[in-house]
């Protein structure tokens, strides 16, 4: 049997996503509830490796004062971040080369000398590779799914995703009147990264009339076509989704920086190459909104608020009944635990074949194949 739980950590890694400040909250209140102490490490594992860097110090104190009305706020009180992955962390050497180290070691005799016996690990596939890592070194740890991309595998959806498609969706119910009064075509680029839920999900909703999406390498002269049968119809504007990571079929992705050490490469720029190349294919005005960061920001909805609520208690109880090295995954109508393993470094794409994508093409929408 492991040992009884005194004290808890909590942290958030990776981009934010709306519900993150609803999982601290309701992680918290389950351990004090259980007369727990809980605790939140700063920026990811910073808090830990950097503690000078903070006048409060690297790990705060989550009491019940410290995390009332925080469920419905953007962003994560603890702060977050996408660098540094202690496993593999980048380090300067004297002659200037950059050199990975692995740094969990810090984090472990950090746990042990505070008698801290757990940790709930909230973040996306990077940060749930950390926590995997960990859990395999010995540490207690539920992780929890979270990002606005939506391709963490064995969970039916992540907090953040409902949120970011409904402000995706609702920008695109205003680029229709804009579009159709001066006949133009507007290309929305989305994040996502390597998977299309965002753009496939946000396009139908909003009646985009071309869904461009990683999983389906598109040609844009089928998507012209497209648009010159709506211009045909009278229907002189079109609205094209685009997720970042697509790309065409003999062509590369868009790519705004390339990876390096500690950091993945960034996507970007697509939305702008495909309004560019389907002006010059059609003739006509060709404009692209960048929704970007907008997609992260602002108050879960309720669906993602519910989830991540449910998500965080979950970890608690989890880590109540012994559980470790798991994820807890949304399997409609409950919640169930999953091996870390099973998760970490794997990336769940739309299914060609799914009933969204179905739809799409049921709705006479152009994928660009």
């Amino acid at each position: 049997m492991p040992q009884p739980i005194r004290r808890i950590a909590i942290n958030t890694g990776g981009g934010d996503a709306p519900g993150l400040n609803a999982v601290i909250r309701a992680a918290a209140i389950a351990a004090a509830n259980r007369g727990w102490e809980c605790y939140g490490i700063r920026e990811g594992f910073n808090g830990i490796l950097f503690p000078e860097r903070y006048a409060e110090g690297g790990v705060i104190r989550l009491t019940r004062d410290r995390v009332r009305g925080i469920a419905h706020l953007g962003g994560t009180i603890l702060g977050t971040t996408n660098k540094g992955n202690p496993i593999h962390y980048p380090l300067r050497m004297p002659d200037g080369t950059v050199k990975e180290v692995d740094r969990s070691g810090e984090i472990l005799d950090f746990f042990a000398k505070k008698e801290i016996d757990a940790l709930v690990s909230i973040g996306g596939d990077g940060s749930l590779t950390i926590a995997n890592a960990l859990a395999q070194k010995g540490l207690r740890v539920v992780g929890v799914p979270k990002t606005i991309d939506n391709d963490l595998d064995k969970t039916s959806t992540t907090f953040g995703f409902d949120t970011a498609v409904s402000f995706a969706t609702d920008c695109l119910d205003r680029l229709h009147s804009t579009a159709e009064s001066h006949q133009r075509i507007m290309v929305v680029e989305v994040m996502g990264r390597y998977a299309g839920w965002i753009a496939l999900h946000a396009g139908i909703s909003g009646g985009a009339h071309a869904i461009l999406i990683p999983e389906i390498p598109f040609n844009l002269e089928t998507v012209a076509a497209r648009i010159r049968e709506r211009d045909g119809q009278g229907r002189m504007y079109s609205l094209v989704m685009v997720a970042e990571g697509a790309q065409p079929a003999h062509g590369q992705r868009a790519i705004v920086a390339q990876a390096e050490v500690g950091h993945a490469e960034r996507l970007g720029g697509i939305g702008e190459r495909v309004a560019r190349a389907l002006g010059e294919l059609t003739g006509k005005d060709a404009r692209t909104v960048v929704l970007g960061h907008l997609l992260r920001g602002g108050s879960p909805t309720t669906f993602d608020r519910l989830a991540a609520l449910r998500f965080g208690a979950a970890a608690v109880r989890g880590l109540e009944e012994g559980q470790s090295g798991v994820m807890v995954a949304l399997a409609f109508p409950n919640v169930k635990y999953v091996p870390l393993e099973e998760v970490a470094g794997r990336m769940k794409s739309v299914p060609l074949d799914g009933d969204t994508l179905l739809t799409g093409r049921d709705l006479g929408i152009s994928f660009g194949d």
